[in-house]
């Protein structure tokens, strides 16, 4: 096994080649001009490139600018949600990525020298769905599918090795300074998207800082390639003989990677704790004697459960980890920022369209700092879990512990990581709260929930169907014609129309059928239910029966007008 080589604050050795992208001289170097972009996005992570291909595929041109010239060093996010995969979807990288990831749906948590596990959680808990709870994939392999869609949509463009170094807020546009091999220029844009990273260069450009808790606590990462007949499951444990006192999770990902993270505790030595010696001791204790392995990405990290105070600052807005930060247990981090750019691309293609409000841009504000606070709340619960700070704290812990293995009813107390789940955005300001009795599930701002659906005789998915415009969903009652089709918005935003026949119904062109009535009990729903559904397939609001005054009312509110 080879010495990994020092790549700053993080090593690596063997890996795939990663793709690099050369240098462009930008024309504005020699024309002195400068030239105005729609969008300008400071960063091509996952985040900043999902904001391209999303703003790309409404007509909405950007320009993403990023520092270096290849995608991420190392696997950094691995776990992708199976709401992230719906976003993707759209996007048209989901498949791709599950093509290429490892499918999983079960976890298992253990305790001390026990080889049994304490329990086994299955977070899929309905099967009728077209992805699985997670994958496990390498971000790097997330950005490159990201990048590909570029060349299919002229309105995305990227330049490599372009860094944003000044930033001028204006009340009618921004002015960036950009910085290259080759020299400085500047450009102007309607609004600038800060997908710049934890270290977010534009945020220390504008004078802004996070808010929120730094963890006493370190966590190596160690990546290693290796064959193994481990299953494709989260494995996590709680006093491990191979790290006493601390704890441990392994996750398979792509190509024979394998995520391995050790708690590592508050005292220690950071430069000593990355020497090879040492982080070969942590794997060979965890792994055993007889495997062979190569490192592909080793990492040394503090949990940060921190935000800024607001994501929209005038015309700069914050999205990703440049607008939040939460520890990696529970795969909220690069989740929640696919989340954040599926709330904000839709929003911003309709004002830079004239057709909504800018007042629309502060719901971004208003329900992604809802999302983040969510994440931040469950990362900080779990750390505080997996971390105890005395003794009465650890006392309880285990106790816990010890009393999940034959009691159900401890297990809610356990907490290796509540894992990402989709965000409800409850209490938004364009939802318009139920005037009918509905069960909760469903109910205004949740996430649609995907089911197998018929349209034309064809098997499809419902969340195929709703595609990313504003969306009616009429359920139908027996073979009559729906009688809401001429009754929908047509302006500003005009409303699709989704008919919905219920099961053994005979639909007509491009209607639904629910062949096993899934949808009607998802969406709680009877003969004449109406559902308004947002581009980001958010419920904005929900009638037992149509009525085109009150849908026109809702769609309004959802543009702010």
């Amino acid at each position: 096994m080879g010495k990994y080589a020092d790549v700053g604050r993080a090593k690596q050795t063997a890996r795939k080649a990663r793709r690099t992208y050369p240098f462009v001289p930008p024309p504005e170097l020699t024309s002195g001009t400068v030239p105005h972009v729609p969008v300008i996005i400071a960063g091509g992570g996952p985040i900043g490139l999902a904001t391209a291909v999303d703003l790309a595929r409404r007509g909405i041109r950007s320009l993403a600018l990023e520092r270096t010239n290849t995608v991420s060093d190392g696997s950094r996010a691995i776990c992708w949600a199976k709401r992230t995969l719906e976003i993707l979807d759209r996007l048209g990288t989901g498949e791709r990525m599950l093509e290429k990831g490892v499918i999983w749906n079960v976890g298992k948590v253990y305790f001390g020298p026990n080889p049994e596990p304490l329990y086994t959680f299955d977070l899929l808990a309905d099967k009728e769905q077209k992805f699985p709870a997670f994958i496990n994939l390498q971000q790097y392999y997330a950005e490159e599918y990201l990048i590909d869609r570029f060349s299919e949509l002229p309105a995305a463009s990227i330049r490599w090795q372009n860094e944003v170094v000044g930033v001028d807020n204006g009340a009618d546009r921004v002015v960036v300074t950009v910085r290259t091999p080759a020299g400085d220029y500047q450009l102007s844009c309607e609004y600038l998207i800060a997908a710049d990273g934890h270290r977010s260069p534009v945020r220390n450009l504008l004078g802004l800082d996070f808010e929120g808790r730094l963890f006493e606590d370190h966590f190596l990462i160690a990546d290693v390639i290796m064959k193994a007949d481990f299953p494709a499951e989260r494995r996590f444990w709680f006093d491990p003989p191979f790290n006493p006192g601390q704890t441990s999770l392994i996750h398979k990902q792509a190509d024979d990677v394998w995520r391995i993270d050790f708690q590592m505790g508050w005292h220690i030595d950071r430069e000593a704790a990355l020497r090879e010696e040492n982080v070969d001791a942590k794997v060979r204790a965890f792994l055993g004697p007889d495997i062979d392995y190569e490192y592909e990405w080793v990492s040394l990290y503090t949990f940060q459960c921190r935000r800024m105070r607001n994501f929209v600052h005038g015309r700069v807005i914050f999205a990703g980890d440049a607008a939040h930060l939460v520890s990696p247990f529970g795969a909220r981090g690069a989740n929640g920022g696919i989340q954040d750019v599926d709330n904000l691309a839709w929003k911003l293609a309709l004002v830079l369209e004239g057709r909504a409000s800018a007042a629309l841009l502060q719901s971004y504000d208003v329900e992604r700092i809802h999302g983040a606070d969510e994440n931040i709340l469950n990362s900080s619960r779990s750390t505080d879990f997996m971390t105890p700070k005395s003794e009465v704290s650890r006392a309880f812990r285990d106790a816990a512990l010890e009393l999940a293995r034959d009691f159900p009813f401890a297990r809610r107390f356990v907490n290796p990581g509540r894992l990402s789940v989709p965000c409800t955005l409850d209490n938004s300001p364009l939802n318009t709260p139920d005037s009918d009795t509905f069960s909760p599930c469903q109910r205004p701002g949740s996430p649609c929930m995907d089911a197998p659906v018929t349209i034309n005789n064809r098997a499809d998915w419902l969340l195929r169907q709703l595609g990313d415009r504003f969306t009616g969903i009429y359920f139908a009652a027996g073979a009559e014609p729906a009688p809401v089709a001429l009754g929908l918005p047509a302006d500003p935003v005009p409303v699709q129309l989704i008919v919905v026949r219920q099961p053994g119904a005979e639909g007509r062109e491009n209607e639904i059928v629910d062949p096993r009535g899934l949808l009607a009990k998802h969406y709680d729903a009877g003969p004449g239910t109406f559902y308004l559904i947002r581009p980001d397939q958010h419920v904005a609001a929900r009638w037992r029966t149509f009525d085109a005054v009150t849908v026109r009312e809702a769609l309004a509110r959802c543009l702010c007008l």
